[in-house]
């Protein structure tokens, strides 16, 4: 939006009358109201008050900007008022004002408004702008000089662009979810080269898709690149440049270090797939936690559209005799969640293999899910399909050179899947009676050890708020409620919600024990945990690990307890307070146990935390 798109001649004064600061703003606001800009003049001036009150908006330099966000507006725009003499506005150097922009910002435009705001700040600090618009003798002489300003900044970011050389440092990040962690990173990473003036691209690999991708050039012209992520990227695009690779907290916690890593040259160059390759011969537990989570982050939008889909159905109708609950129940069971098996195995074997596992890896999952071997029988599936992808890739390295794309289109899928079926077929009957077995062992569970599980499954979540901790509890809730048992996931998400949930009431009612900016993000937990995104506890977690975690971690374990006690199933995998409607049970005493639990985490913050000084 163009700053003389909100400031139009009718909301200009050429020359003020004004010969204070109160004076001036009643011309002004008086000025908008008669264009038509204002709902209620007297309630937009009291907001421009209660902005002055917090601190003056005179910025000295003879300029100054009172502004607000106030529902009194009826139409956003900018107010204009030149006073050659200056007058008394209070500002910060104690000299006279001679230049004032009033901004109106309507309540639902806040992002539009401050980024005008913050555009017309930095113009007006260029001496020969405010020379011009001292020297106007009309209202299109100002208008005049603003666009030829704005057209220059413009010019001058495409110069800017034209002229980058490139990056010195390339980034990518990426969590299993894609929701919280991934962008967390980007901005910490940003944050970070900023502050020590080092040029750096941040590509995000998260649940809407690859934004910012990197290209070839900016890639060859790099320094360095950095990988935070747990889950699948694309790494031989970086074959031949320093390469360091970590898991996506590190982004968040330690950007500064991996920097100056990236910037020492203590980085090792990657060798690209034959470095994978060999990498992969010798998995180790972190390979192993990052192939599993790219089969899960997959595999969620089946899991979350599916289960929620079944859920609805059976609100509709329990018996499905309704149409409509029999044509969700066939999207959501029959098609959805179908699939749910083969894309996890599938993809845990292309994040070993690449293409050549994922052939493999699915007809797994497919023969797993039609032997009843369960989650279980999609986990193994994903890994036989990977690993012997690998190894056929390896028997056949030795071919000749004619031979390579015959073995590519012809050799790789048939032995792949050949052998991949073949295990899954002698392994479908002991998984399916495993399968069986663990299901009838949680159906005669006591009611003390139903709460166990649930308060373990709930602590599980909040100990490391969506690590490999929290993603082992989310797996197996997902593969309770494939397996018929939907209690422990009635647990797992509550224990999720929790930690957020606790730590926003703990910033709304204790507010001498954080910083106003974490007072601020306080807020945002309240949605967080509503989502059922756990993420949105970390930066508290960070900052004061001795106190957070105890306390979301109690608290978590009361609300899963609380779950199992009162005897809560949940199918739908995802969606937080927006499916506790859906549950099997009373949906008042799930609501209740997560309150519970929230409550408990912000009174124990709220009286172990110190006073800010």
């Amino acid at each position: 939006m163009k700053i003389s798109d909100l400031l139009q001649r009718d909301t200009m004064i050429i020359d003020m009358k004004a010969g204070d600061k109160a004076a001036a703003i009643d011309e002004l606001v008086a000025k908008l109201d008669s264009a038509g800009r204002l709902a209620d003049a007297a309630g937009y001036k009291e907001a421009i008050w209660k902005r002055e009150n917090e601190s003056t908006t005179g910025l000295g330099d003879g300029i100054a900007i009172p502004h607000a966000k106030s529902e009194a507006v009826r139409t956003p725009a900018i107010a204009f008022g030149r006073s050659t003499a200056g007058l008394d506005y209070e500002a910060l150097d104690g000299q006279p004002t001679h230049l004032l922009f009033m901004i109106a910002a309507s309540a639902g435009a806040n992002e539009q408004h401050l980024a005008t705001l913050s555009r017309l700040s930095t113009f007006l600090m260029d001496e020969s702008f405010r020379a011009a618009l001292l020297q106007a003798e009309s209202e299109d002489d100002v208008i005049r000089a603003i666009d030829k300003k704005e057209q220059e900044a413009v010019e001058e970011e495409q110069n800017e662009e034209a002229g980058q050389q490139g990056y010195r440092i390339l980034a990518v990040t990426g969590c299993p979810t894609g929701i919280a962690h991934t962008y967390m990173a980007a901005d910490a990473l940003k944050a970070a080269a900023n502050e020590q003036n080092i040029s750096c691209k941040v590509e995000t690999n998260g649940s809407s898709g690859v934004k910012n991708r990197l290209t070839a050039d900016e890639i060859e012209q790099a320094e360095a690149i950095i990988v935070a992520a747990d889950t699948k990227i694309e790494l031989e695009r970086f074959a031949g440049k320093r390469l360091i690779q970590v898991p996506v907290a590190d982004g968040i916690k330690r950007p500064k270090e991996l920097l100056e890593q990236a910037l020492t040259g203590n980085a090792p160059v990657y060798q690209g797939s034959k470095q994978e390759e060999k990498k992969e011969e010798g998995t180790r537990g972190g390979g192993f936690y990052k192939h599993l989570m790219n089969g899960v982050s997959n595999m969620l939008p089946f899991v979350v559209g599916g289960g929620i889909l079944i859920a609805i159905s059976f609100m509709i109708d329990i018996d499905l005799d309704h149409p409509l609950a029999a044509m969700l129940d066939a999207i959501g069971g029959g098609t959805a969640f179908a699939l749910m098996i083969p894309v996890l195995a599938a993809f845990i074997a292309m994040s070993i293999a690449d293409r050549p596992g994922f052939a493999a890896g699915m007809v797994g999952g497919l023969i797993a899910v039609n032997g009843d071997a369960g989650f279980l029988g999609g986990l193994i599936a994903g890994f036989l399909g990977g690993y012997i992808a690998l190894m056929i890739k390896s028997m056949l390295a030795g071919l000749p050179d004619a031979l390579s794309g015959i073995r590519t289109i012809l050799f790789y899928p048939v032995l792949n899947i050949f052998l991949t079926g073949m295990a899954m077929l002698l392994l479908v009957s002991p998984l399916s009676a495993f399968n069986s077995a663990l299901e009838s062992w949680l159906g005669s569970m006591g009611t003390t050890n139903i709460v166990f599980l649930g308060v373990i499954l709930a602590s599980m979540m909040a100990i490391d708020m969506g690590g490999p901790i929290n993603k082992a509890a989310f797996t197996f809730g997902i593969a309770m409620i494939d397996a018929g048992n939907f209690g422990p996931h009635a647990a797992v998400m509550a224990g999720g919600m929790v930690p957020p949930l606790g730590i926003a009431l703990a910033t709304s009612f204790f507010k001498s024990k954080f910083t106003e900016q974490e007072r601020e993000a306080g807020k945002t937990n309240y949605l967080l945990g509503a989502s059922f995104i756990t993420e949105g506890a970390i930066p508290f977690a960070a900052a004061d690990p001795g106190r957070v975690l105890p306390a979301a971690i109690i608290g978590a374990a009361v609300a899963g307890g609380l779950t199992a006690f009162f005897g809560i199933g949940l199918p739908a995998p995802h969606g937080g307070a927006f499916v506790i409607g859906l549950v099997y049970g009373n949906w008042f005493l799930y609501a209740v146990a997560i309150i519970a639990g929230a409550v408990i985490t912000a009174l124990i913050l709220g009286f172990w935390k110190k006073k800010v000084s």
